[in-house]
């Protein structure tokens, strides 16, 4: 076997154990949180030795980091998708609420993993900054580059447009989904999608 193909095949073994990896480090910080998690648990949750897990990541922040860096992809990317955002802002922003409230609506290990981040937040606040700037920014930067492209919505602050776009859905999430709430304050979530999108078109 040649150097190239020694050098595919330890890339494929070591994708497949950052893979185990992560499943693992998911599965434990779901149930034990960010603090009642160790490395040592994770790698017998992952199926791999310790000092692989610690080949792979220095300690448990950069693999929680890792985590969030991951799913943060996977989000951006099912909703947005991988071409710059174009087209007629009413659908555009139609079904990117659509999109969004979906993805997150039936993936109930997203929502779990999103109940331990606000639950860790006071403790971890470096943890949950890093949520942020990961999971919430690069949505809000690409709404509000959107936004500035599209004059003829004449909205004065983009920025705080992408905001209020944004935080919209998270809010309509937060007491319909994580919370437990939809019971309290019911509403289908094509009602919260079609105001927002009214109200940003003719803003």
């Amino acid at each position: 076997m040649g150097l190239l193909k020694l050098s595919e095949t330890y890339t494929e073994n070591s994708n497949d154990k950052v893979e185990q990896i992560l499943k693992g480090a998911m599965q434990e910080f779901l149930v034990h949180g960010y603090a009642g998690t160790s490395m040592d648990r994770v790698a017998a949750s992952g199926g791999v030795s310790k000092a692989t897990v610690y080949s792979h990541f220095q300690d448990k922040k950069g693999l929680f980091k890792a985590l969030v860096e991951r799913l943060a992809k996977e989000r951006f990317q099912s909703v947005f998708g991988t071409k710059k955002l174009e087209g007629e802002p009413k659908k555009v922003l139609q079904e990117l609420a659509v999109k969004a409230l979906n993805e997150m609506f039936h993936d109930d290990e997203y929502m779990a993993f999103m109940r331990v981040l606000i639950g860790e937040s006071g403790r971890f606040p470096e943890i949950a900054q890093f949520c942020v700037e990961s999971l919430i920014k690069p949505v809000i930067d690409t709404l509000h580059d959107y936004f500035l492209s599209h004059k003829e919505l004449n909205i004065s602050d983009p920025e705080a447009t992408a905001r209020i776009f944004v935080g919209s859905l998270v809010h309509f999430v937060m007491t319909q989904k994580i919370m437990h709430g939809s019971d309290v304050l019911p509403m289908e979530s094509h009602r919260l999608t079609d105001t927002l999108t009214d109200l940003v078109i003719s803003y």
